[in-house]
Protein backbone atom coordinates (compact mmCIF):
# COMPACT_ATOMS: atom_id res chain seq x y z
CA UNK A 1 0.00 0.00 0.00
CA UNK A 2 1.46 3.36 -1.02
CA UNK A 3 2.05 6.11 1.53
CA UNK A 4 -0.42 9.02 1.65
CA UNK A 5 0.54 11.97 -0.51
CA UNK A 6 1.26 14.97 1.70
CA UNK A 7 -0.39 18.31 0.99
CA UNK A 8 0.43 21.51 2.86
CA UNK A 9 -2.60 23.79 2.90
CA UNK A 10 -2.46 27.33 4.27
CA UNK A 11 -5.63 28.64 5.92
CA UNK A 12 -7.14 31.42 7.94
CA UNK A 13 -8.42 29.66 11.10
CA UNK A 14 -12.11 30.52 10.87
CA UNK A 15 -15.43 28.81 10.30
CA UNK A 16 -15.14 28.81 6.53
CA UNK A 17 -12.58 25.97 6.69
CA UNK A 18 -15.01 23.66 8.50
CA UNK A 19 -14.99 21.19 5.57
CA UNK A 20 -11.21 20.85 5.93
CA UNK A 21 -11.53 20.01 9.62
CA UNK A 22 -14.16 17.42 8.74
CA UNK A 23 -11.94 16.10 5.95
CA UNK A 24 -9.16 15.51 8.45
CA UNK A 25 -11.17 14.24 11.39
CA UNK A 26 -13.57 11.99 9.47
CA UNK A 27 -10.93 10.53 7.18
CA UNK A 28 -12.15 11.92 3.87
CA UNK A 29 -8.65 13.07 2.92
CA UNK A 30 -7.15 9.76 3.99
CA UNK A 31 -9.63 7.85 1.84
CA UNK A 32 -8.39 9.86 -1.12
CA UNK A 33 -4.81 8.91 -0.31
CA UNK A 34 -3.90 12.31 1.13
CA UNK A 35 -2.26 13.48 4.34
CA UNK A 36 -3.34 17.12 4.61
CA UNK A 37 -1.47 19.45 6.94
CA UNK A 38 -3.26 22.72 7.72
CA UNK A 39 -0.95 25.67 8.34
CA UNK A 40 -2.65 28.67 9.97
CA UNK A 41 -1.77 32.16 8.79
CA UNK A 42 -2.04 35.52 10.55
CA UNK A 43 -2.52 37.62 7.42
CA UNK A 44 -2.79 37.46 3.65
CA UNK A 45 0.77 38.71 3.10
CA UNK A 46 2.21 35.69 4.91
CA UNK A 47 -0.22 33.42 3.10
CA UNK A 48 0.26 34.68 -0.46
CA UNK A 49 4.00 35.21 -0.35
CA UNK A 50 4.38 31.72 1.09
CA UNK A 51 2.14 30.19 -1.57
CA UNK A 52 3.85 31.96 -4.46
CA UNK A 53 7.35 31.20 -3.18
CA UNK A 54 6.59 27.52 -2.62
CA UNK A 55 6.15 27.19 1.14
CA UNK A 56 2.61 25.81 0.70
CA UNK A 57 0.89 23.71 -1.94
CA UNK A 58 -2.62 25.15 -1.68
CA UNK A 59 -4.11 28.15 0.09
CA UNK A 60 -7.71 28.76 1.05
CA UNK A 61 -7.84 32.45 0.22
CA UNK A 62 -9.90 35.25 -1.30
CA UNK A 63 -10.07 35.20 -5.10
CA UNK A 64 -9.06 38.88 -4.95
CA UNK A 65 -5.68 37.83 -3.57
CA UNK A 66 -5.14 35.64 -6.63
CA UNK A 67 -6.01 38.52 -8.96
CA UNK A 68 -3.96 41.10 -7.03
CA UNK A 69 -0.71 39.17 -6.91
CA UNK A 70 -1.00 37.92 -10.50
CA UNK A 71 -1.47 41.51 -11.65
CA UNK A 72 1.40 43.00 -9.68
CA UNK A 73 -0.91 44.71 -7.19
CA UNK A 74 -0.10 42.52 -4.20
CA UNK A 75 0.63 43.86 -0.75
CA UNK A 76 4.19 42.49 -0.71
CA UNK A 77 7.01 41.49 -3.02
CA UNK A 78 7.65 37.82 -3.78
CA UNK A 79 10.77 36.03 -4.98
CA UNK A 80 8.86 34.30 -7.75
CA UNK A 81 6.38 35.64 -10.27
CA UNK A 82 2.78 35.00 -9.24
CA UNK A 83 0.86 32.64 -11.49
CA UNK A 84 -2.00 31.49 -9.27
CA UNK A 85 -5.42 30.12 -10.12
CA UNK A 86 -8.46 29.11 -8.12
CA UNK A 87 -9.39 25.45 -8.56
CA UNK A 88 -12.44 25.22 -6.32
CA UNK A 89 -14.89 27.66 -4.78
CA UNK A 90 -15.12 27.54 -1.00
CA UNK A 91 -17.58 30.31 -0.16
CA UNK A 92 -19.35 33.47 -1.25
CA UNK A 93 -17.43 35.16 1.53
CA UNK A 94 -19.78 34.85 4.54
CA UNK A 95 -18.64 38.40 5.23
CA UNK A 96 -20.43 40.87 7.46
CA UNK A 97 -19.50 44.42 8.33
CA UNK A 98 -19.46 44.28 12.12
CA UNK A 99 -19.32 47.57 14.02
CA UNK A 100 -19.14 48.81 17.60
CA UNK A 101 -22.39 48.99 19.61
CA UNK A 102 -22.65 52.76 19.29
CA UNK A 103 -22.53 52.61 15.47
CA UNK A 104 -26.09 52.36 14.20
CA UNK A 105 -25.77 53.47 10.58
CA UNK A 106 -23.24 54.12 7.84
CA UNK A 107 -23.45 57.83 8.64
CA UNK A 108 -22.07 57.01 12.09
CA UNK A 109 -18.87 55.76 10.44
CA UNK A 110 -17.81 59.23 9.31
CA UNK A 111 -14.56 60.18 11.02
CA UNK A 112 -13.95 56.68 12.40
CA UNK A 113 -11.26 54.02 11.89
CA UNK A 114 -11.94 50.53 10.51
CA UNK A 115 -9.55 47.59 10.21
CA UNK A 116 -8.50 45.40 7.30
CA UNK A 117 -6.16 42.47 6.77
CA UNK A 118 -4.08 44.22 4.12
CA UNK A 119 -4.48 47.59 2.45
CA UNK A 120 -4.34 46.50 -1.19
CA UNK A 121 -5.62 42.90 -1.30
CA UNK A 122 -8.30 40.64 0.06
CA UNK A 123 -11.37 42.35 1.36
CA UNK A 124 -10.08 45.88 1.90
CA UNK A 125 -11.37 46.93 -1.52
CA UNK A 126 -14.62 45.10 -0.85
CA UNK A 127 -15.01 47.15 2.33
CA UNK A 128 -14.32 50.38 0.44
CA UNK A 129 -16.83 49.43 -2.26
CA UNK A 130 -19.42 48.52 0.37
CA UNK A 131 -18.94 51.86 2.12
CA UNK A 132 -19.15 53.71 -1.21
CA UNK A 133 -22.44 51.96 -1.99
CA UNK A 134 -23.76 53.54 1.20
CA UNK A 135 -22.59 57.06 0.45
CA UNK A 136 -19.14 57.21 2.08
CA UNK A 137 -15.97 58.31 0.31
CA UNK A 138 -12.41 57.37 1.22
CA UNK A 139 -11.97 60.70 3.00
CA UNK A 140 -14.85 59.94 5.38
CA UNK A 141 -13.01 57.22 7.31
CA UNK A 142 -9.57 55.72 7.98
CA UNK A 143 -8.45 52.16 7.30
CA UNK A 144 -5.67 50.48 9.27
CA UNK A 145 -3.95 47.15 8.60
CA UNK A 146 -4.43 44.78 11.54
CA UNK A 147 -4.24 41.22 10.21
CA UNK A 148 -6.44 38.14 9.91
CA UNK A 149 -9.91 37.44 11.30
CA UNK A 150 -8.77 36.59 14.81
CA UNK A 151 -6.55 39.66 15.03
CA UNK A 152 -9.28 41.97 13.71
CA UNK A 153 -11.87 40.45 16.04
CA UNK A 154 -9.66 41.02 19.07
CA UNK A 155 -8.89 44.60 18.01
CA UNK A 156 -12.59 45.29 17.47
CA UNK A 157 -13.57 43.92 20.87
CA UNK A 158 -10.87 46.06 22.47
CA UNK A 159 -12.35 49.09 20.60
CA UNK A 160 -9.08 49.76 18.78
CA UNK A 161 -11.25 50.31 15.70
CA UNK A 162 -15.01 50.64 15.28
CA UNK A 163 -15.60 48.14 12.49
CA UNK A 164 -14.29 45.43 10.19
CA UNK A 165 -15.38 42.69 7.79
CA UNK A 166 -15.47 39.28 9.48
CA UNK A 167 -16.85 35.78 9.04
CA UNK A 168 -18.44 33.27 11.46
CA UNK A 169 -17.88 32.50 14.24
CA UNK A 170 -16.24 35.90 14.83
CA UNK A 171 -19.26 37.79 13.48
CA UNK A 172 -21.57 35.88 15.80
CA UNK A 173 -19.29 36.17 18.82
CA UNK A 174 -19.12 39.94 18.30
CA UNK A 175 -22.88 40.24 17.94
CA UNK A 176 -23.30 38.32 21.19
CA UNK A 177 -21.22 41.08 22.82
CA UNK A 178 -23.55 43.79 21.53
CA UNK A 179 -21.77 44.68 18.29
CA UNK A 180 -23.91 45.39 15.23
CA UNK A 181 -24.04 44.02 11.69
CA UNK A 182 -24.46 46.87 9.20
CA UNK A 183 -24.38 45.02 5.89
CA UNK A 184 -23.01 42.07 3.93
CA UNK A 185 -21.31 42.13 0.52
CA UNK A 186 -23.56 39.30 -0.65
CA UNK A 187 -26.56 41.42 0.26
CA UNK A 188 -25.10 44.43 -1.57
CA UNK A 189 -23.71 42.91 -4.78
CA UNK A 190 -25.81 40.56 -6.92
CA UNK A 191 -22.92 38.08 -7.23
CA UNK A 192 -19.86 37.84 -5.00
CA UNK A 193 -17.10 35.22 -5.06
CA UNK A 194 -15.28 35.07 -1.76
CA UNK A 195 -12.94 32.18 -1.03
CA UNK A 196 -11.26 29.68 -3.32
CA UNK A 197 -8.69 26.94 -3.09
CA UNK A 198 -5.74 28.42 -4.99
CA UNK A 199 -2.42 27.03 -6.17
CA UNK A 200 0.44 27.77 -8.53
CA UNK A 201 -0.02 26.65 -12.11
CA UNK A 202 3.40 25.00 -12.21
CA UNK A 203 2.61 23.02 -9.05
CA UNK A 204 -0.79 22.01 -10.43
CA UNK A 205 0.75 20.78 -13.66
CA UNK A 206 2.72 18.16 -11.74
CA UNK A 207 0.14 17.44 -9.02
CA UNK A 208 -3.10 16.91 -10.93
CA UNK A 209 -3.96 13.71 -9.05
CA UNK A 210 -3.43 15.29 -5.64
CA UNK A 211 -5.50 18.32 -6.60
CA UNK A 212 -8.34 16.18 -7.89
CA UNK A 213 -8.24 14.08 -4.71
CA UNK A 214 -8.25 17.23 -2.57
CA UNK A 215 -11.37 18.51 -4.29
CA UNK A 216 -13.12 15.13 -4.04
CA UNK A 217 -12.39 14.92 -0.32
CA UNK A 218 -13.70 18.45 0.22
CA UNK A 219 -16.93 17.63 -1.58
CA UNK A 220 -17.34 14.46 0.47
CA UNK A 221 -16.80 16.47 3.65
CA UNK A 222 -19.39 19.00 2.50
CA UNK A 223 -21.93 16.26 1.82
CA UNK A 224 -21.30 14.90 5.31
CA UNK A 225 -21.68 18.37 6.86
CA UNK A 226 -24.98 19.01 5.08
CA UNK A 227 -26.45 15.75 6.40
CA UNK A 228 -28.68 16.77 9.35
CA UNK A 229 -27.95 13.52 11.19
CA UNK A 230 -24.31 14.60 11.51
CA UNK A 231 -25.00 17.98 13.11
CA UNK A 232 -24.05 17.07 16.69
CA UNK A 233 -20.71 15.59 15.64
CA UNK A 234 -20.10 18.48 13.24
CA UNK A 235 -20.51 20.94 16.11
CA UNK A 236 -18.04 18.95 18.20
CA UNK A 237 -15.50 19.15 15.37
CA UNK A 238 -16.09 22.90 15.04
CA UNK A 239 -15.55 23.66 18.72
CA UNK A 240 -12.53 21.35 18.87
CA UNK A 241 -10.79 23.36 16.15
CA UNK A 242 -12.15 26.79 17.13
CA UNK A 243 -11.26 26.71 20.81
CA UNK A 244 -12.38 30.30 21.39
CA UNK A 245 -15.86 29.63 19.96
CA UNK A 246 -18.69 28.82 22.33
CA UNK A 247 -21.19 26.06 21.64
CA UNK A 248 -23.76 28.79 20.96
CA UNK A 249 -21.46 30.41 18.38
CA UNK A 250 -20.95 27.02 16.76
CA UNK A 251 -24.72 26.48 16.58
CA UNK A 252 -25.21 29.89 14.99
CA UNK A 253 -22.32 29.28 12.59
CA UNK A 254 -23.99 26.06 11.52
CA UNK A 255 -27.09 28.00 10.56
CA UNK A 256 -25.06 30.48 8.49
CA UNK A 257 -22.38 28.30 6.92
CA UNK A 258 -24.74 25.43 6.11
CA UNK A 259 -27.72 27.51 5.05
CA UNK A 260 -29.42 25.60 2.20
CA UNK A 261 -29.28 28.59 -0.16
CA UNK A 262 -26.35 30.78 0.91
CA UNK A 263 -24.10 28.31 2.73
CA UNK A 264 -21.05 26.47 1.46
CA UNK A 265 -21.35 25.70 -2.27
CA UNK A 266 -22.16 22.00 -2.12
CA UNK A 267 -20.22 21.21 -5.31
CA UNK A 268 -17.37 23.63 -4.74
CA UNK A 269 -18.39 25.75 -7.70
CA UNK A 270 -16.83 29.10 -8.54
CA UNK A 271 -19.37 31.84 -9.29
CA UNK A 272 -18.02 33.34 -12.52
CA UNK A 273 -20.19 36.44 -12.20
CA UNK A 274 -19.00 36.72 -8.63
CA UNK A 275 -15.40 36.74 -9.86
CA UNK A 276 -16.41 39.47 -12.31
CA UNK A 277 -17.69 41.53 -9.37
CA UNK A 278 -14.32 41.22 -7.64
CA UNK A 279 -12.53 42.23 -10.86
CA UNK A 280 -14.76 45.30 -11.19
CA UNK A 281 -14.01 46.33 -7.60
CA UNK A 282 -10.28 45.88 -8.17
CA UNK A 283 -10.44 47.91 -11.38
CA UNK A 284 -11.81 50.76 -9.28
CA UNK A 285 -9.35 50.63 -6.39
CA UNK A 286 -6.28 48.65 -7.47
CA UNK A 287 -2.88 50.32 -7.80
CA UNK A 288 -1.08 50.60 -10.09
CA UNK A 289 -4.07 50.65 -12.48
CA UNK A 290 -4.32 47.56 -14.65
CA UNK A 291 -6.43 46.48 -17.60
CA UNK A 292 -7.45 43.29 -15.81
CA UNK A 293 -8.12 40.02 -17.58
CA UNK A 294 -11.54 38.33 -17.85
CA UNK A 295 -12.57 36.00 -14.99
CA UNK A 296 -11.31 32.79 -16.61
CA UNK A 297 -7.72 34.03 -16.35
CA UNK A 298 -7.88 33.57 -12.59
CA UNK A 299 -9.31 30.06 -12.25
CA UNK A 300 -8.85 26.62 -13.77
CA UNK A 301 -11.86 24.33 -13.46
CA UNK A 302 -10.30 21.32 -15.19
CA UNK A 303 -9.39 19.72 -11.86
CA UNK A 304 -12.89 20.34 -10.50
CA UNK A 305 -14.46 18.80 -13.62
CA UNK A 306 -12.22 15.77 -13.22
CA UNK A 307 -13.13 15.47 -9.51
CA UNK A 308 -16.86 15.65 -10.15
CA UNK A 309 -17.00 13.53 -13.32
CA UNK A 310 -19.77 11.01 -12.90
CA UNK A 311 -20.83 12.45 -9.54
Amino acid sequence: MSSPRRLIVNVFPAGFIWPLWVGQDKGFFARQGLAVELIPTVNSVQQLTGLIDGAFDIAMTAIDNVIAYNEGQGEAQTRNRSDLVGVMGSSSGFLSLIVAPHIKSFEDLRGTTLSVDAMTTGYSFTLRALLAKHGLTDSDYTLVKVGGMKERYEALIQRDQVGTLMVPPFTLMARDKGFNELATPLGTFTHFQGGVAAARRDWLNSHADETTAFIRANLAALAWLYEPANKAEALEIFTAHMSNATRAAAEQSYGVLLHPETGFPRRGDIDVEGVRTIIDIRRTYGQPPRDLSPPEAYYDLSYHRRATAGV
